[in-house]
């Protein structure tokens, strides 16, 4: 099979290459996928440049020699054992914590990391999906966040909602899934040249920067950080009573500073004399394919929107992820292999 192999660290364009490997063979447990599209995240760029995190684990080379986590395909093989999936199966999912390999005509996997595609959904629209649109999801508090017909006691109907980094595949995602709940959104964006696509997909303000936080009409009942950009302490004074900011990303420094907040936060929670008045700040550990089935079938209804930039072919995965890492991407870069 053809395969993108990454051998050891280093600027994408200069330590992957495509390679033929051997096919895989299902294991106990375990499917093959024939990939008809992956998209790329920036973890990708992270597992292929050595991020500092990455090398906690794997300090001096790369542990696995095919990344590409989000996967759109055909079932063409099932191993001993395997009863959720068969033959000829269309499926998506999430392979982060199931050994990666998606930059690949095939790969193996857990039968339990990829779900049902549902009828109508694309493997372009599908593959964009996994880890973003999961994350977007959960970080929004999850279905009856969600929900366009939720009860005001769990739903986003009426809040004020801050997303920062708004122009990537989590940020994209997450401004129709808000206004889908039924918030008021600002979504921020450095990147200017992508703030009118950002308006067309329904935030109600779009800014390069974001809201000074002194001013009570930028009080946020949710601050969505995609990237880190801000310190927890900003993050703290644009919440409103009661409000939360949860994080995505960010640097090790960064995501530091965040479970510091979030520890402290959870103290003085647990002291306030008014828990309601109390500001949370959490870095998300987001589950992989955990509500994927029913993002899914929000996509295949035409009611959530993949914004991609491709397809691109499996041998321009090196420069796709470079142009990631630069900022140079709308929403999600996808790799088209059918």
């Amino acid at each position: 099979m053809r395969a993108i192999a990454l051998d050891r660290y280093g600027p994408p364009e200069r330590v992957m290459r495509l390679a033929e490997l051997p096919d895989p063979v299902a294991g106990a447990g375990e499917v093959v996928v024939r990939v008809a599209a992956v998209s790329l995240n920036s973890w990708d760029v992270d597992l292929a440049t050595g991020a500092t995190l990455v090398r906690l684990e794997s300090p001096f080379r790369p542990k696995r020699r095919v990344i590409g986590s989000d996967v759109s395909g055909t079932v063409v093989a099932v191993g001993p054992g395997a009863s959720r999936h068969r033959v000829g199966d269309a499926v998506v999912g999430e392979l982060s914590a199931a050994g990666w390999g998606g930059f690949a005509d095939l790969v193996v996997a857990r039968e339990d990391a990829v779900v049902a595609r549902p009828v109508g959904l694309d493997d372009l629209t599908a593959a964009a999906l996994p880890q973003a649109a999961s994350m977007a999801w959960q970080a929004l508090g999850g279905a009856e966040a969600v929900a366009p017909d939720g009860s005001s006691g769990g739903s986003l109907r009426g809040r004020r909602v801050l997303i920062v980094g708004a122009g990537g595949g989590v940020g994209t995602f997450a401004i129709q899934l808000a206004k889908r709940g039924g918030a008021h959104v600002t979504a921020v964006e450095r990147a200017v040249w992508k703030l009118d696509a950002l308006a067309e997909l329904g935030a109600d303000v779009v800014a390069a920067g974001v809201p000074d936080g002194a001013d009570s009409r930028h009080a946020f009942d949710l601050v969505l950080d995609v990237v880190g950009a801000l310190p927890p302490a900003q993050a703290k004074e644009l919440l409103a009573d009661g409000g939360r900011a949860a994080y995505i990303g960010g640097s090790p420094g960064r995501i530091a500073q965040v479970l510091f907040a979030g520890a402290r936060s959870g103290r003085q929670a647990g002291t306030d004399a008014d828990p309601e008045a109390a500001r949370h700040i959490r870095l998300l550990a987001a589950v992989p394919n955990r509500d994927l089935p029913e993002i899914a079938a929000l996509a295949a209804a035409g009611q959530l929107r993949a914004i991609i930039d491709g397809p691109h072919p499996l041998e321009q995965v090196p420069h796709q992820l470079a142009r990631l890492q630069s900022g140079a991407v709308l929403g999600k870069a996808v790799i088209g292999l059918a």
